[in-house]
C-alpha cells in the first residue's frame, strides 16, 4: 500500500512527510499534542498510564477493510498512527493490518465480546486523562455485531468525546450490489440459530417492508434461506454476498427457494452477507406452515391445551384462525398414527372465525 502523503509512523530514513492537511484536520478533532507520540509500543496487558498535559482526550472509531487491504483510507492511517492505543479484537491480526500500513510503536490492547464490560472503566478513563484512545475491529466499522458499542455509551455518557473515521462495510457494501431496494433498508444482525426467538425474527422479518440486511455463517446459509423462505414465500428476491472485495467475491442473485438450492449444491466459504427485498407494502404477509406448526408443537409439547393454542399461534402471526387450527388437527392425527383419534378439547370441524 503506498503511504506518501499519510501522518503514519514509520521507521528509517525515507520517511514521508506528514500531509499538511491530514495533521490540520486531526488536531481540529484530538489537538496537536496527541500527534507527537513516541516510538515504543507494546501488546501488554497492563493499563496504559495516564498522560499528563492539557489535551482533551478522544474516543476514535476507526473503519478497517473488511477483506481489501487496498481500502484502508488515508485518514484512518493517520488516525491510528497519532492514536495512544489501540483496542482491536485480535492483537496478533491488528499489528498485521498496522505493520501493512507502516505504522509501528503503538501501544495494541484487547477488546472483543468476552472482556468489553472490563475494559470500559479503562477506556473511559485513558479518555478522560486526556489520551487519544483508537478502537477498530477485525474487519469492518466497530460496534456492528463487534464488540465496541458499549465502550462507545459510556464514554458519551462519561460526556467525553467520541468520534469516527469511516470506512468499509460489509453491510453497505452488499446493499448497494444486490440490485435490490436502497431507499429504505434495515439492519438484523445474525438470526437466532433456533427455537421460538428464531421463529418470530423470521415472522419480523417476513413483515417487514423495507429491505433486510443479515449477516450468516457459511455453513448455515442453505437453511437460512430455506427457513426464509418458508416464512416469507419461495419467491421473495434475495442476494447472497460473500467475500466482498476479496480475491473471490461472488454474489449470487434470484428467489430464496432458487437460492437454498444454490448453496446446498457445495460448501461456501468466506464472510456471507444476505440482503432480502421487503414484503409488498399493504400485502399479506406470508407466514409458511412449517413456522406455524412448530410454534404449536412448542407450546402443545408444554402440556396446553389446543384450543387455547391455536388463539396464541393465530395472534402471534397475524394469520386466521382457522388455517392454524387445521394444522394443529393435522398435526393431532398424525401423532395418533393416522387413527383419527383426537383430544375431547379439538373437534373435528373448524369453529366460525371470530
Amino acid at each position: 500500500m503506498t503511504t506518501s502523503g499519510t501522518g503514519h509512523r514509520g521507521s528509517g530514513e525515507g520517511r514521508p512527510e506528514p500531509d499538511p492537511e491530514l495533521l490540520e484536520e486531526l488536531e481540529f478533532w484530538i489537538g496537536p499534542e496527541d500527534l507527537e507520540v513516541d516510538e515504543t509500543g507494546t501488546d501488554s496487558d497492563e493499563p496504559p498510564e495516564a498522560r499528563t498535559g492539557p489535551t482533551q482526550g478522544s474516543l476514535v472509531l476507526v473503519g478497517t477493510p473488511i477483506g481489501n487491504l487496498g481500502d484502508l483510507s488515508p485518514r484512518a492511517v493517520a488516525a491510528l498512527a497519532a492514536a495512544d492505543v489501540i483496542y482491536c479484537e485480535d492483537t496478533r491480526h491488528s499489528r498485521k493490518l498496522l505493520t501493512h500500513a507502516g505504522i509501528t510503536g503503538t501501544s495494541l490492547r484487547s477488546l472483543h465480546e468476552h472482556n468489553e464490560l472490563d475494559r470500559i472503566e479503562e477506556v473511559v478513563g485513558s479518555v478522560a486523562a486526556g489520551r487519544t484512545v483508537a478502537v477498530i475491529s477485525d474487519a469492518g466499522m466497530p460496534g456492528i455485531s463487534d464488540p465496541g458499542s458499549r465502550v462507545v455509551a459510556a464514554t458519551a455518557q462519561a460526556g467525553l468525546t467520541v468520534t469516527v473515521v469511516p470506512g468499509p462495510s460489509s453491510v453497505l457494501a452488499a446493499l448497494v450490489t444486490s440490485g435490490l431496494a436502497t431507499d429504505r433498508f434495515c439492519f438484523e444482525g445474525f438470526l437466532p440459530r433456533s427455537g421460538k426467538e428464531r421463529r418470530q425474527r423470521l415472522a419480523a422479518v417476513a413483515d417487514e417492508t423495507r429491505t433486510t440486511v443479515l449477516f450468516e455463517a457459511p455453513g448455515r446459509v442453505a437453511a437460512t434461506l430455506g427457513d426464509l423462505a418458508e416464512a416469507c414465500g419461495g419467491t421473495r428476491r434475495v442476494s447472497v454476498a460473500r467475500e466482498l472485495t476479496k480475491l473471490h467475491e461472488e454474489i449470487w442473485r434470484g428467489s430464496l427457494e432458487e437460492g437454498a438450492v444454490w448453496a446446498e449444491s457445495g460448501p461456501l466459504r468466506g464472510e456471507v452477507v444476505l440482503v432480502l427485498s421487503g414484503a409488498p407494502v399493504g400485502g399479506a404477509v406470508v407466514v409458511g406452515d412449517e413456522v406455524l406448526t412448530a410454534a404449536l408443537a412448542d407450546r402443545l409439547s408444554a402440556g396446553e391445551r389446543t384450543r387455547g393454542v391455536v388463539d396464541e399461534v393465530a395472534a402471534e402471526f397475524d394469520v386466521p384462525r382457522r388455517r392454524v387450527y387445521e394444522l394443529a388437527l393435522e398435526a393431532r392425527m398424525s401423532g395418533a398414527g393416522g387413527t383419527g383419534q383426537v383430544e375431547p378439547d379439538l373437534p373435528r370441524e373448524a369453529p366460525p372465525e371470530e
